[in-house]
């Protein structure tokens, strides 16, 4: 929903009823700079849970990012700023804050479950979870990885890369193309 900043912190995890914000904002005064609040609100679209004086809450205690599985209002002014927010959707409709909610606590957004701690990662494709105790295997990999796509976009770039993995795949799967 933001700029385009990329995010990556430990999440620090909020359980909260659809359409409820009362936890979320304890949760930003706990949270320690570079958290990243992660908020399993049921994926409901109907009340906003976060929006722009959480945002500058947020900022001033450079926390690292909100991840809302749930929705957002004052999009415009999110998307004009780099605070990392990521969301199910928008709408112009505000939160209760009545509670109840858990914080700390494990939660699940989609299938992914994240624990307190686990590092969340976020770009413009999404957001995903790295479970603490892969995080360090994960980082090493990443690198590989990276550094294997630089030497592929310079290959390209000197037109030098080698493509023949096409045809040999398209040969193992018996696949005839015609020209």
């Amino acid at each position: 929903m933001h700029s385009g900043k990329s995010m990556a912190g430990p999440a620090f995890t909020v359980k909260t009823r659809p359409g409820d914000n009362l936890m979320i904002h304890k949760a930003i005064d706990m949270a320690e700079p570079g958290d990243i609040i992660v908020v399993d609100g049921g994926g409901d679209l109907t009340n906003a849970l976060f929006g722009e004086i959480m945002l500058a809450q947020s900022v001033r205690r450079d926390l690292g990012g909100m991840v809302i599985n749930g929705a957002i209002r004052d999009s415009a002014a999110i998307r004009n700023q780099s605070f990392p927010v990521f969301a199910t959707g928008v709408t112009h409709r505000g939160p209760y804050k009545d509670g109840p909610g858990e914080i700390n606590v494990p939660i699940a957004i989609d299938g992914m479950v994240i624990e307190p701690g686990d590092l969340m990662i976020g770009d413009d494709d999404g957001v995903l979870c790295v479970p603490f105790d892969h995080a360090q295997g994960v980082a090493g990999e990443t690198r590989a990885k990276q550094e294997a796509e630089v030497r592929t976009m310079q290959a390209i770039a000197n037109e030098t890369l080698d493509r023949s993995w096409i045809d040999a795949a398209l040969k193992r799967l018996n696949c005839e193309i015609e020209t």
